[in-house]
């Protein structure tokens, strides 16, 4: 075996890869030269700086696996990856300890104005009066995002006898209140604490979580912490309000576009700034090239990988039957997770007819994977579907009958929250994914990518057509319709499949209308 190194790891690592592999270091190599050499090996190792492009996955013409020695894989096509058999591994936990003790390092640097006052004095300058801080004792710090991460700085802002507020929909309040942290809604958390961390991966979902609406929002004096990924926060909004006072300081550890020498906050003397350093200690490099390596001798052994982020979902004997229901699980999960409300406890899944009869795991695997998307920065798979669900504190159930009344196969998802239950279901027709069931309502819905409105509603006369007219007022298209019923003129749900996302002023008038009782937006 060849293993090809092109970003600086520890020697650890080094070490551990070459008891079973011949090793190369070419750091700093530019893409063209990776294209022209790449087939040689069998294995890539790299941190964040080599773009492993689809081209160069397609050149490696040997490759079996590449190993991040670092948490997120944005620099890697892992689509591409697997489209060509070669498996991803991480090291997720390697860097849980540096990034939080940063994390707390650049709040206690924000509360006493340690970059400010060192540098003042070493230019000359003694002002004990101009750098008057505050003390993190009895303050509130507000976390998003209660991941690894996140749950190693809350055990830290508790040590130093902060109260913590979480934000963290998929977290069990069980898990929760073991952490002894308080789980919030997320304007609670910009109305109430004293200092806000952010720890989420970056997403659609998550892109400028905090915005000019947030800030609006935020208590005077608050002080913003960033180590997580560059934009979670929208830049201008908050320069803004740090011009203004609104927000007394920042610090900000991650950027948009990396490596940067050009950023808003690098001329303000309240915010503290850092090139990207949670996890650059000498410890979590360490671990992080660990874990890489003996993954990846492991699997040159034909062994499992512990943190493989693109494992084979479907087992070769079973792939025929299971591959088209791995999609439809993918999306009732994703589903689900956008129609449920409050903090997410539990998770049921069942399964009728003849996909009872076969292993699930896969399909679980699925299904958790569509429920936490955008949450968790570790892609959930067989390997890791249960270890993820249960470092939340969710209880995963469930239930196989062999018979099915309407279907062939039907798998129903249902999660249970602090407000509820929410539950969808779906089966598979012609190797087509069909939603059947939302809620308590029969329907049947070609999951298509898109935007979809979920309407409750009263059934009666022109209320379809006056949702109709608000979409049409807004110059969105209605692609698809679907209605169901529990009685004529009773509770009934409509579905508009819609070439656009509806704005909320438009579901605010939607939820306005006689006898409507819910209105949200997914996208599927």
């Amino acid at each position: 075996m060849k293993v090809l190194v092109t970003d600086s790891i520890s020697s650890e690592g080094i070490d551990i890869l070459r008891q079973a592999a011949e090793v190369d270091v070419k750091l700093g190599i530019k893409t063209d030269e990776l294209i022209n050499i790449i087939g040689d090996y069998q294995g890539l190792v790299v941190r964040s700086q080599t773009q492993v492009t689809a081209p160069v996955i397609a050149a490696g013409k040997n490759l079996i696996v590449i190993g991040r020695a670092g948490a997120g894989v944005d620099n890697i096509d892992v689509e591409a990856a697997t489209k060509h058999g070669i498996l991803v591994v991480n090291a997720p936990g390697g860097n849980t300890i540096s990034a939080a003790e940063h994390t707390i390092a650049l709040m206690l640097a924000l509360a006493r104005h340690i970059p400010q006052a060192s540098a003042s004095l070493k230019g000359g300058k003694w002002r004990r009066n101009d750098f008057m801080g505050i003390e993190v004792r009895d303050k509130t710090l507000g976390i998003i995002g209660l991941g690894r991460i996140g749950t190693e700085v809350a055990k830290r802002a508790q040590g130093l006898q902060m109260k913590v507020l979480a934000h963290d929909p998929f977290i069990a309040s069980d898990r929760a209140k073991s952490l002894q942290v308080e789980l919030v809604a997320l304007e609670e958390i910009f109305q109430k604490a004293d200092f806000i961390t952010l720890h989420v991966p970056m997403t659609a979902e998550t892109k400028e979580i905090i915005g000019e609406k947030e800030l609006a929002l935020v208590k005077p004096g608050v002080r913003i912490i960033n180590c997580a990924r560059g934009g979670l926060i929208n830049d201008d909004a908050l320069a803004a309000a740090l011009r203004e006072k609104r927000v007394a300081g920042a610090a900000i550890d991650v950027f948009a576009t990396e490596p940067t020498t050009e950023s808003i906050f690098f001329g303000m003397d309240n915010v503290i700034v850092t090139p990207h350093l949670g996890a650059s200690t000498t410890e979590a490099q360490a671990t992080s090239a660990t874990d890489v390596a003996v993954q990846m001798v492991a699997i040159f052994k034909g062994q499992p990988a512990t943190y493989a982020v693109n494992a084979p979902l479907i087992p070769p004997e079973t792939a025929s039957l299971l591959a088209p229901f791995v999609p439809l699980c993918t999306t009732l999960g994703r589903l689900v997770r956008q129609l449920a409300d409050g903090q997410m406890n539990a998770i049921k899944i069942q399964y009728q007819g003849e996909i009872s009869g076969h292993d699930t795991n896969a399909l679980k695997a699925a299904i958790l994977g569509g429920l936490l998307e955008g949450i968790s920065e570790e892609r959930v798979n067989l390997v890791n579907a249960n270890m993820i669900a249960s470092q939340r504190g969710l209880s995963v159930v469930e239930q196989k009958e062999a018979g099915c009344v309407n279907y062939a196969s039907l798998i129903t998802v249902e999660v249970t929250t602090s407000k509820g239950q929410t539950a969808a279901a779906g089966t598979v027709l012609r190797d087509e994914a069909h939603l059947v069931r939302v809620g308590g309502y029969w329907l049947d819905i070609v999951p298509a990518p898109g935007y979809f409105l979920f309407a409750e509603h009263r059934d009666r006369p022109g209320l379809i057509g006056a949702v109709g007219k608000i979409t049409g007022d807004a110059d969105i298209n209605i692609s698809a319709m679907q209605t169901g019923r529990l009685k004529p003129r009773g509770e009934a749900m409509m579905m508009l499949a819609l070439d656009e996302p509806l704005t909320e002023a438009h579901l605010k008038k939607i939820k306005a209308l006689g006898d409507v009782y819910s209105a949200k937006i997914v996208k599927l």
